[in-house]
């Protein structure tokens, strides 16, 4: 582990080492974590990740984030989290750990930055601004309102399909700020704006409001800044926050489009810089676009990566069998389908498996023989208990069996 003077030491986890630190906020700290035990059959955690921490006494925002990120769980497009875990440092400091998925690509500002000013490839920026597009209609449809979207909180995660190119997709991270939309409620002013200057809308600059338009400006802030290489707002990065302020606030101003990129990217762009935010484009607008249109639907496919469950809520059942000797690690793979981030198990009754089988049976054939081969089949199945009619169900119905297990056990 590469430690810098005078950083913390917040300790490993029950199955993870801590590594080298990769990033640094008002949050707290990111380090680069590896298994203990990377070949364990039963392993429910990736061989890396990303470990967000901070001592449990300023760790509300990262423990905000787990419970944001637990509701908009379920899109490609958005980082995975894999449960959150406390770890005792040195000199009995408690820190709190939230488990992420890890962006080998770095994040989206590195990749512009690697480029030194001269921008990514149109083609590059649909496929980007496509994957963004994705997780924000995704966030919006739950009800949330990211308030920090900017390229250094898009990570790049290695694409399952090894001929995709460009080989990275892109995911949106970093819910700290995140909040839930007012909708239809009575909108109330905040006190305060979230996000980076640079990246909020008028709205929130005027206002004090931030909903899902607020969120659209941004995206278009980072779009442009993948075309140009450049930051909004004339790429001055040397600028004042208050002269950015200022900008926006003004009636009229909005960041400078360049006249060199397509005529599709700028139409696309323009549609994220209306300053009403009534009459700004939605993201489900934006994802029917020329500029992102062309694009081949199979290349924002679920990625072909083993699905990784939440550690605060692993299913039971492979802790129950493994203690009793019962079920062999091929039977387990056979009885355990991991889906959707979540586990569900198939429960059909002796007398539910009759009703399946007894239509291929000949008709002359006895109920005696008929419940005989149910019997023989459930055990050659490998369990030697009766299954209880109590959880059947004759149209095939999935029952979700759920028990929850704290954190590293």
């Amino acid at each position: 582990m590469v430690q810098e003077k005078g950083e913390p030491i917040y300790g490993d986890g029950v199955a993870w080492f801590r590594g080298a630190m990769i990033g640094k906020g008002g949050f707290g700290r990111v380090y680069l974590a590896t298994l203990k035990n990377p070949k364990s059959k039963y392993s429910c955690l990736p061989s890396v990740m990303a470990v967000k921490s901070a001592e449990v006494s300023v760790s509300g925002s990262i423990q905000k984030e787990k419970e944001v990120l637990s509701n908009v769980k379920g899109c490609p497009n958005i980082i995975r989290c894999f449960g959150e875990e406390a770890t005792m440092g040195e000199n009995g400091v408690m820190a709190y750990n939230l488990l992420l998925e890890y962006g080998s690509g770095g994040t989206l500002a590195d990749r512009i930055k690697k480029l030194g000013g001269k921008g990514l490839s149109e083609f590059e920026v649909r496929v980007y601004a496509r994957s963004i597009l994705q997780g924000l209609n995704h966030i919006h449809g739950i009800g949330y309102v990211h308030c920090d979207l900017k390229p250094d909180n898009i990570l790049l995660v290695r694409s399952g399909r090894r001929t995709r190119v460009p080989e990275f997709r892109a995911k949106i991270g970093d819910f700290g700020l995140a909040k839930r939309a007012q909708g239809n409620k009575k909108r109330k002013l905040e006190p305060y704006w979230r996000g980076t200057p640079r990246y909020l809308a008028p709205e929130a600059v005027v206002d004090n409001v931030q909903e899902f338009p607020s969120d659209i400006w941004a995206f278009g802030c980072i779009v442009l800044e993948m075309l140009t290489g450049k930051p909004p707002w004339d790429g001055e990065k040397e600028s004042n926050a208050e002269d950015i302020l200022s900008k926006i606030k003004a009636g009229h101003e909005i960041p400078k489009i360049p006249s060199e990129i397509s005529k599709e990217a700028r139409d696309f762009v323009k549609g994220c810089f209306v300053r009403k935010p009534m009459f700004r484009l939605t993201a489900e607008m934006l994802l029917n676009h020329p500029f992102i249109e062309g694009l081949d639907d199979n290349e924002d496919e679920a990625e072909e990566i083993e699905e990784v469950e939440d550690l605060n809520d692993i299913e039971s059942f492979v802790l129950v069998y493994e203690s009793e000797d019962e079920l062999s690690s091929s039977s387990f793979q056979d009885y355990c389908s991991f889906d959707s981030g979540e586990d569900f198990f198939d429960y059909l009754s002796g007398e539910d498996v009759e009703d399946e089988l007894v239509s291929h049976f000949d008709e002359g054939k006895s109920k005696e023989e008929e419940t005989e081969r149910v019997t023989s089949s459930i055990i050659d199945s490998g369990f030697d208990q009766p299954i209880k009619p109590s959880i059947s169900s004759r149209t095939g119905q999935r029952y979700p069996v759920s028990h929850t297990i704290p954190a590293g056990v």
